[in-house]
């Protein structure tokens, strides 16, 4: 167990080369094993996700292999199709091994998989997709029990635009009979990266990125190598982190079409942002201005994986905001530990309200959940004092040498063993 030492107050100046994207990388991990061949993912995050994933592989019978930056997954040998109970726990994009195991081995055995607590996130809508292709599924014990004589193409019309039942239902279609419509698509540009990639080893996908995904299966695929696209949750994390403590810097490699809501709302705060080809700057010299509202939505509306960060920012402006999580029912757990550096936040059900202090004071606290962490790692940069962040394993999650990162824009970060 490691935490954060921080003293807070120092302004970030600099450039800041934004990683691989997590949810891009894990479903195209998963992809892998549909390819029975060699994949080259190149710029692999170094996150405890992507290092669970390929553990989980490994367990399949997968052989990976780190060169550089790089992960090489050679699937030819994959043999297996249970994922461990313990495994399983650690990571929620598990889940999309279902779709690939499905269409592979034509049966598949999963525990309910686990990752951050942070409300319900049930996998209803994977399991009913996969039955529209005919798959028989029985649930027991905590395992989902998966298997069919064989996949075939249907229409798929989801409840909700769910990314990870999205992607699941592309991952089984790719290898089915036929032709297959998922309707109510999420839209997010990770689902249209995970398109590119299983187009690039012979699939047949169309739509990502629209309402409507069309696959048309094939009998085989093949290996590869690829560039997923940058992580958009990341670059939004440190732009709003100058927002906070002030200064200037450039995230490099990420478009802002990606991070187009949050962008908007930070230029509401009076922050000055520039955009580029794949470059953000941002600069705030003067006072914040709160924002009168934030609601999270799926793509292209605000994300919910910024919704903690931008909480953390909005309690040191002028003003008060009201922030709305529609997306995940407990996704204010980090609130007490912010009000222990002095945020005024109240929450009911859905809603968070927001009076801004106009500054944070140094103190000890304790991360609940990837997102939430962030989000006091955030705050302690921008507070007066010294601080302490806990269990930040749930950081690691999400951010490959955060620490680093920040240092090199001035932040005063250090990571110390328990």
């Amino acid at each position: 167990m490691d935490k954060y030492i921080i003293n807070g107050g120092n302004k970030l100046y600099g450039g800041v080369k934004i990683q691989t994207a997590k949810n891009s990388v894990l479903p195209i991990l998963a992809a892998a094993v549909l390819a029975g061949d060699k994949v080259r993912i190149l710029n692999a995050p170094h996150i405890t996700d992507v290092a669970n994933m390929v553990r989980i592989l490994g367990c399949l019978g997968c052989r990976s292999v780190y060169e550089g930056e790089d992960i090489i997954i050679d699937s030819t040998c994959a043999d297996c199709f249970e994922i461990p109970r313990e495994l399983a726990h650690e990571l929620r994009s598990s889940v999309f091994l279902l779709g690939p195991l499905i269409a592979r081995f034509k049966r598949a055995r999963i525990a309910y998989p686990g990752g951050c607590d942070i409300g319900l996130r049930p996998v209803d809508l994977h399991l009913s997709g996969l039955k529209r292709l005919g798959v028989s599924i029985r649930e027991s014990n905590g395992y989902i029990y998966c298997e069919c004589e064989k996949l075939c193409g249907n229409e798929i019309m989801l409840d909700c635009p769910s990314v990870g039942a999205t992607e699941n239902i592309m991952l089984a279609a790719v290898l089915a009979e036929g032709d297959t419509v998922i309707k109510n698509a999420a839209r997010e540009p990770e689902i249209e990266d995970l398109q590119k990639f299983l187009n690039s080893i012979g699939a047949k996908v169309r739509g990502a990125g629209s309402g409507t995904i069309a696959v048309s299966g094939v009998k085989k695929l093949g290996g590869g190598e690829f560039q997923p696209m940058a992580d958009r949750i990341e670059a939004g994390t440190f732009l709003i982190a100058a927002a906070m403590c002030g200064g200037e810097i450039e995230a490099q490699g990420i478009s802002s079409e990606f991070i187009s809501s949050l962008l908007h709302k930070l230029r509401e705060n009076g922050c000055k942002i520039y955009s580029k080809n794949d470059k953000i700057i941002l600069k705030r010299l003067g006072g914040l201005v709160s924002v009168k509202s934030i609601e999270t939505q799926p793509y292209p509306g605000f994300p919910t994986d910024l919704q903690a960060q931008m909480t953390a920012l909005c309690c040191i402006c002028r003003g008060q905001s009201i922030i709305t999580e529609n997306l995940f029912e407990t996704r204010f757990k980090y609130v007490p530990e912010l009000r222990k550096m002095g945020a005024d936040i109240t929450v009911a059900g859905r809603n968070a309200f927001v009076r801004g202090t106009e500054k944070f004071n140094g103190a000890t606290v304790v991360a609940c959940d990837l997102r939430g962490g962030a989000a006091l790692v955030l705050a302690a940069l921008a507070a007066e004092g010294r601080s302490e962040v806990f269990d930040i394993s749930h950081t690691d999650r999400g951010y490959g040498m955060f620490e680093y990162k920040l240092r090199s824009l001035g932040a005063d970060i250090v990571r110390a063993a328990v």
